[in-house]
């Protein structure tokens, strides 16, 4: 298939790398000469110098040949431009824009989106994605990651072993025993950076294991309890950083979390004053979130949340390790440097947020198409949770799952048959039409292709 990317920052170049791997014709479109030298270097995919909104870079590009176009320069009027370009002029199917701008995203306009007026077809908002992403952390403080599965009926969720976790040392086949009603699987152990899949059963878990698992979202409350954690929903929230993301983070602890006090630590005084204008229900603070002392008046030692989300990595992990000494329970930071995310959770930090990695996950959940319903990159980039739909030839259907032939890097971890969910076991048989959540290892999309005997086509 034949993609054009617009923009080879992280998002493009993470968006190349995943395409690339499944034998696409990716071709990125970047006005730095140095990042598409540094993209073609190390992946598979051909280089375009120049502003991603001009015609003739489009056109050297091939977008008259693509299929697909996703648009995610640093500029929001590049990236709606490149669109509107590509489908007035090469009547290119599918178009993807990132947007940021909030006033480009005000409900009030939504008509400018369209094939009569701007022809988008998907629109990413990073920080809205974010704050939704922050959200379900404040819903499950004791988890680093948490994902809806099969419309919410399901959840996956990232765990850290820590010493209160009573499963560490066990098993994982005897997890059943110790929790016969619970309607939960073990997906992936992280460990040293490295993914482990239960296979045997004879896995356990070790002290500062990231695990993912994935259970009935009815049963999240018991599963987080098996792993040590019975943090309640927040109900107390410090916010640092009144940007884009701390005002929709804002608003929605306001409109969805009724009983959670929330302040918003904010350096700039003039944006201070704007918080506290447009924001009802939420306390602002104008200071340093580096400052003990306004950390103090915020009341962080006594907070359950304290969420770091400025525009400065390094105010964002500083900020988090601050808080947690001084009192907070739950520490969440934004981090944009990749590099950054696997090291911040061995300093103490509970939760990393990485607005690419969010930005891409949206992206492939909009492009993938037929049986893959849903994509959910994880942590550190090692893998994607994957949403399909079991055809009668898969190689799954008729057998049991220990009987299966289930390839190396590819692990099964639940079933939605008929709206119920059913966690998996090795007697566990698939049917044909039921929903099957797969964990897929880093570069082994191929062998869930043969698994499912479908391609994994896009839109």
């Amino acid at each position: 298939m034949k993609i054009v990317i617009c923009g080879a920052g992280l998002v493009g170049s993470a968006i190349a790398s995943h395409l690339s791997e499944e034998h696409n014709d990716v071709t990125v479109i970047d006005a730095s000469a140095e990042n598409i030298q540094r993209l073609t270097d190390h992946y598979d995919v051909h280089g375009v110098v120049g502003v991603a909104s001009h015609p003739d870079r489009l056109a050297e590009a091939g977008v008259r040949d693509a299929e697909l176009l996703i648009a995610v320069t640093e500029s929001d009027e590049i990236n709606m431009v490149a669109c509107q370009i590509s489908h007035t002029i090469f009547n290119t199917p599918v178009k993807i824009a990132r947007i940021r701008s909030k006033a480009y995203l005000d409900p009030a306009y939504a008509a400018l989106y369209g094939n009569g007026n701007l022809p988008i077809d998907h629109i990413i908002s990073p920080e809205a994605e974010v704050s939704a992403s922050i959200s379900n952390q404040l819903r499950v403080p004791g988890a680093f990651d948490v994902k809806n599965l099969c419309d919410g009926k399901m959840n996956l969720v990232g765990v850290l072993c820590t010493a209160d976790s009573p499963t560490i040392g066990t098993p994982l086949r005897h997890l059943t025993s110790l929790f016969p009603d619970l309607a939960m699987t073990v997906l992936a152990i992280i460990r040293d950076g490295a993914v482990i899949l239960p296979r045997s059963g004879a896995e356990a878990m070790q002290l500062g294991d990231r695990v993912y698992f994935v259970c009935d979202s009815a049963h999240l409350e018991r599963a987080m309890a098996s792993f040590g954690h019975e943090e309640d929903e927040a109900r107390s929230v410090v916010i640092a950083g009144g940007g884009s993301i701390g005002m929709m983070l804002s608003r929605e602890i306001e409109a969805h979390f009724s009983n959670t006090r929330n302040q918003i630590i904010e350096l700039d005084p003039i944006r201070a004053r704007q918080l506290a204008q447009e924001l009802e229900n939420t306390d602002i603070i104008n200071g340093d979130a580096l400052d003990s002392a306004i950390l103090h008046e915020a009341g962080v030692h006594t907070t359950e949340t304290f969420v770091a989300v400025t525009e400065d990595d390094e105010v964002n992990i500083l900020s988090a390790l601050l808080a947690k000494r001084t009192g907070a329970k739950h520490a969440v930071a934004l981090v944009n440097i990749p590099g950054f995310v696997s090291l911040v959770g061995t300093l103490g930090v509970d939760a990393v947020i990485n607005p690419s990695q969010i930005t891409v996950s949206s992206i492939l959940e909009h492009v993938r198409r037929g049986r893959i319903r849903d994509v959910h990159p994880i942590v550190e980039d090692l893998g994607e949770v994957l949403e399909a739909e079991a055809l009668p030839s898969s190689l799954l259907v008729g057998k049991p799952l220990r009987t299966a032939k289930i390839p190396k890097g590819v692990a099964i971890g639940g079933i939605l048959r008929d709206g119920m969910v059913m966690a998996v076991r090795g007697d566990t048989v698939i049917e044909a039409g039921d929903t099957v959540i797969i964990f897929v290892m880093r570069g082994k999309i191929a062998q869930v292709e043969k698994l499912l005997s479908v391609r994994l086509d896009f839109f």
